[in-house]
């Protein structure tokens, strides 16, 4: 799967690579109404990743349902909206407005994004709050509902049970990790946000342990994401226990890593004599 924000609406991907031999496409963050995001610059390398300040930029959910959905509603492979919002009432109101629209196939529930003023990772910081956003969400559509977790929460393992008890479909993990840079010469922050997410490489060894935790602990299907870059990469989140990998900052390196990483797991499961990539989810725990 592709994580979002990391690969716009699917349509820039496909004239670089076959996004249809992907299991599912995640959009950008989406909001009720447009956003222009924060302001410049909002992207900074760092040692082994990237932080990211972009803010939910993005066209609003009225705008995706005109000119995304009917695009989407002729491809194979699904794609899955991440919403993101400022309340409850907000929340509901994105899940309800795409409810039964052809074309999009799921929810990504973001409550973690670090780089918004409000909302977002406000409600993934403790169970309660979690929980309210994903029954109010699972109230308002019939379409699965996965809950995307943020790493700079004291207490992962309660909130990803807190999510399962409430309706959560599936649980992804981990969005980023907040962090900054500084411009020496100038000696003020890089990022006009101040802060971003940290993602990429760097982030792996995290995102893998916290994968491995919530995966024992839950009884809903597990997506990792975080630094994977490779097949081996995703392979050990799945042995770790996830069901399915999102895939993002490796993209901005090289446009087609989600497909090498599909032909990586392949070539994997012939070597190994591997007949389904289910076999391999939790090998790691036995």
């Amino acid at each position: 799967m592709t994580a979002s924000g990391t690969f716009g609406y699917g349509e820039e991907m496909s004239r670089l690579c076959d996004i249809q031999r992907l299991g599912a496409i995640i959009c950008k963050g989406t909001t009720l109404a447009p956003r222009e995001g924060n302001k410049q610059p909002r992207i900074a390398e760092t040692p082994d990743g990237m932080l990211n300040a972009i803010g939910l930029q993005n066209m609003g959910v009225d705008a995706l349902i005109r000119d995304k959905a009917l695009l989407w509603a002729k491809w194979k492979v699904p794609v899955i909206v991440n919403i993101a919002e400022e309340s409850l009432e907000e929340y509901a109101e994105l899940a309800k407005r795409l409810d039964s629209v052809p074309g999009v196939s799921g929810i990504e529930v973001n409550i973690s994004c670090p780089n918004v003023a409000a909302g977002c990772m406000e409600f993934g910081s403790n169970p309660a709050s979690a929980a309210s956003v994903t029954k109010a969400v699972r109230q308002a559509t019939s379409l699965p509902v996965i809950v995307k977790l943020t790493p700079n929460a004291a207490d992962i393992v309660g909130i990803a049970q807190a999510v399962a008890e409430a309706g959560a479909d599936a649980i992804s993990l981990i969005n980023t990790l907040k962090g900054m840079a500084i411009d020496i010469k100038k000696r003020k922050p890089i990022l006009g946000n101040t802060t971003g997410g940290l993602s990429g490489p760097a982030v792996k060894p995290v995102a893998l342990y916290m994968v491995y935790l919530v995966a024992g602990t839950v009884n809903v299907p597990v997506i990792g994401e975080g630094g994977i870059m490779t097949a081996q990469d995703a392979l050990e989140f799945i042995m770790a226990g996830a069901s399915a990998v999102e895939v993002g900052t490796a993209t901005f390196i090289n446009p087609t890593a989600t497909t090498d990483i599909v032909d990586g797991l392949e070539s994997y499961m012939k070597e190994n004599k591997v007949q389904k990539l289910s076999e391999l989810i939790g090998t790691a725990r036995r």
